[in-house]
């Protein structure tokens, strides 16, 4: 029996309806009966119930809603925008007071302490091997010798620290094989949530992989410096970072040479959109479990359909540049912290390092997370949650450290040896190692901070290679919802007072910091690519919101068979508004305006090709360079010739002259200097202007025929 609540408890939540569920006075007791003026006849029909539903619930989404509509367009109504926003806001609010709206509760923590049990002589026998490895990586390379003494020092410090279950791994595996050998039969049982799951996961798969050769269409210069270090990753070379174009961590220079091997995509750009593409999918999974471990598995498959469809996480997985390892690796450092934290494992905390550690090693806006654990650890701490149980946190973000510290001990030499080229590109924006600060720092801070949190809902800068330019980051489905959601775990938080409501909203703004930080460059910022890490939370929230909803319309409308038909048909509507939306973003608009901003070396490169097949040779093509114009080492890559870079400057036209087979010349629309001065020293020579359907992308073609006189 559950205690009636009194008249104090009554007035309690009249004045302080923030703090618990608000108490009603019901119009009757339970099983009492309204009198009625006369007896009803048992052929007498009573009146049918009106419906009741969570109409203030209802109205919070469709305010977000028309309010983002009017943000996502080119001229944008920001004063109707901040108006229905804030009417959302009020609905929501008097919906949360009201009962008719409530996140999924979080699971308990456990109540149990942290294990404190270590095995030290492993850990003294690990610190050694750390050394050896450590002084091993001078060279800035990978080999058998200090792989394996990182091997070594990462093995004792797993048997000091990890915990095995009550039954060794190896037991319940014999167990099971021996179930299998005993018990042979094969039974197979799909159920509906598993055909759910597998549906979203397709979707997720359509948009990460459809049309990946053509989108986007053509490289930039960065991609010219990728392919080159992954050239020399097939050419032995195992660099541990790669210094070219102001450097690079590994990861992905080691996984392109991977996929050129396995897929046999070679030097090519495919490879790195596969790479990228793959990084992007196996997101996906522990987004699911990110949902399940603050929600339920609803909040989990929801955001795995939000991330899967979405612009902004499918288009910096397409580039083919490094842009998805920052969310990929901050995924699982988070997830396991999480469940660390809540679980009181010491396995997650080692689990957690891991992914720090290669997340380190992935894309260098991941430099951040380390601070964001911190953070995660710290609000922990100051909660009533860890109450009992700070200590063991606090040792176990130690082991956590050491793990992480580990794998990262190959980049921290080079950091050590080399602390101007590793911090460079850091430096350059955070610091005046390139121009000065434009203004005052604080102010360029502030307004950067403001910036990059308003960027889901009005502006993702101006970064044509990875975003459609000056539009929300999200769509208008998914900004509403994470607009509600930052509502309701504002209110929750306030109410409750749980660690895990106000990490989630910190967390956004902590991962975006390598995109705020740009305080020399702040017209840097907003950027996709560097606060690709917030796609996490943001899209978490927004999923926690949708469940909210969702939840609501089926548990307050008082007709069970209505409220599962409108709550379906609602999430089919904002499903379908969110992937059309989606689908044009990255499909059109994105390809559009990528293939008019990036050069047609592709074109190029296939017109090499052919002549190179024909009348030609690879050696006896050539580019004319020219200010802002094409990167000439693509040129090469898309002929089939990766290693050739086809520059040839007017200074050094006349030593084309001992060319006896036939010559062809690319040079700029623009350029009428060196095409006089080629039609000059090639009087015989063919000219003519190749059209590109795209304005600003046309070019000239000289063609040379061969000189039998030269033929040896």
């Amino acid at each position: 029996m559950m205690e009636e609540p009194s008249v104090l408890d009554y007035l309690k939540s009249k004045l302080n309806p923030w703090h618990g569920k608000k108490i009603e006075i019901p119009d009757q007791e339970p099983g009492e009966q309204h009198e009625q003026p006369g007896k009803i006849e048992p052929t007498q029909k009573t009146a049918a119930r009106p419906i009741t539903w969570p109409w203030r619930v209802g109205l919070a989404l469709v305010f977000a809603l028309i309010a983002q509509v009017c943000l996502d367009r080119p001229e944008r109504i920001i004063p109707a925008a901040v108006v229905l926003y804030a009417l959302s806001a009020g609905c929501l609010i008097w919906a949360i007071l009201r009962g008719d709206f409530e996140f999924v509760s979080f699971k308990p923590d456990s109540t149990e302490p942290l294990s404190e049990i270590i095995r030290p002589i492993y850990v003294f026998i690990s610190l050694p091997f750390m050394l050896l490895a450590f002084l091993s990586f001078g060279k800035n390379r990978f080999n058998s010798f200090n792989l394996t003494l990182l091997g070594i020092a990462f093995l004792f410090l797993m048997l000091g620290f990890w915990l095995p279950g009550p039954v060794p791994a190896w037991k319940r595996i014999k167990e099971q094989w021996n179930g299998v050998r005993e018990n042979f039969h094969f039974t197979i049982v799909i159920k509906p949530w598993i055909v759910l799951v597998m549906a979203v996961f397709v979707i997720a798969l359509f948009f990460r992989f459809y049309r990946l050769d053509q989108v986007p269409g053509e490289m930039f210069s960065d991609h010219a410096e990728k392919l080159l270090d992954v050239s020399d990753v097939l050419n032995g070379q195992f660099s541990v970072f790669f210094p070219r174009n102001t450097g690079r961590e590994a990861i992905q220079m080691y996984l392109t040479a991977a996929i050129a091997l396995i897929f046999k995509t070679g030097f090519s750009f495919i490879s790195l959109k596969i790479g990228t593409a793959l990084i992007g999918l196996l997101t996906l999974p522990y987004i699911y479990l990110l949902g399940k471990e603050i929600g339920n598995r609803w909040v989990g498959l929801l955001a795995v359909l939000m991330v899967g469809i979405g612009y902004w996480p499918n288009v910096i997985a397409r580039v083919g540049l490094r842009f998805p390892l920052y969310p990929m690796f901050a995924a699982p450092t988070l997830y396991y912290l999480i469940r660390g934290l809540r679980s009181s494992s010491r396995n997650d905390f080692i689990l957690s390092g891991l992914a720090l550690g290669l997340g380190l090693n992935g894309y260098s806006p991941f430099r951040l997370v380390p601070f964001v654990v911190v953070a995660a650890v710290g609000i922990y701490l100051l909660h009533a949650q860890s109450r009992g149980k700070r200590a063991q946190a606090i040792w176990c973000t130690l082991i956590l450290s050491l793990l992480a510290f580990l794998v990262f001990l190959p980049l921290f030499r080079y950091m050590v040896n080399f602390p101007e080229m590793f911090n460079y590109r850091a430096l350059t924006r955070l610091g005046t190692a390139e121009q000065n600060y434009p203004g005052p720092v604080g102010m360029i801070f502030i307004s950067n901070l403001w910036k990059a949190y308003i960027m889901p809902f009005y502006d993702n800068g101006n970064v044509w290679v990875n975003s459609v330019v000056y539009r929300p980051a999200l769509d208008v489905v998914t900004a509403a919802l994470y607009f509600l959601g930052l509502i309701g775990l504002t209110i929750r938080y306030i109410r409750q007072r749980h660690w895990l409501d106000l990490f989630l909203i910190l967390s956004v703004p902590l991962l975006m910091m390598p995109s705020i930080l740009s305080l020399a460059f702040p017209e840097e910022n907003p950027s996709l690519n560097r606060a690709g890490g917030a796609i996490i939370p943001i899209f978490l929230i927004a999923a926690l919101a949708l469940e909210g909803v969702l939840s609501a319309l089926i548990k307050r409308t008082n007709r069970r068979g209505l409220a599962i038909s409108l709550s379906l048909v609602i999430g089919l509507v904002l499903f379908s508004w969110s992937s059309i939306q989606n689908y044009y973003l990255v499909f059109y608009k994105f390809d559009n305006q990528f293939m008019d901003g990036a050069w047609n070396t592709l074109e190029m490169g296939q017109i090499i090709h052919s002549f190179a097949d024909s009348v030609g040779t690879p050696d006896s093509a050539y580019v004319v360079p020219f200010p802002y114009w094409v990167d000439t080492r693509l040129v090469g890559i898309n002929a089939g010739y990766p290693l050739k870079d086809y520059a040839l400057t007017p200074d050094h036209f006349s030593d084309t002259l001992k060319e006896p087979k036939s010559k062809l010349f690319i040079v700029k629309k623009e350029d009428q200097v060196s095409l006089d001065a080629l039609i000059n020293l090639y009087p015989q020579a063919t000219y003519w202007e190749h059209q590109n359907p795209r304005p600003g992308k046309n070019f000239w073609i000289i063609l040379v025929p061969a000189q039998p006189g030269l033929l040896p």
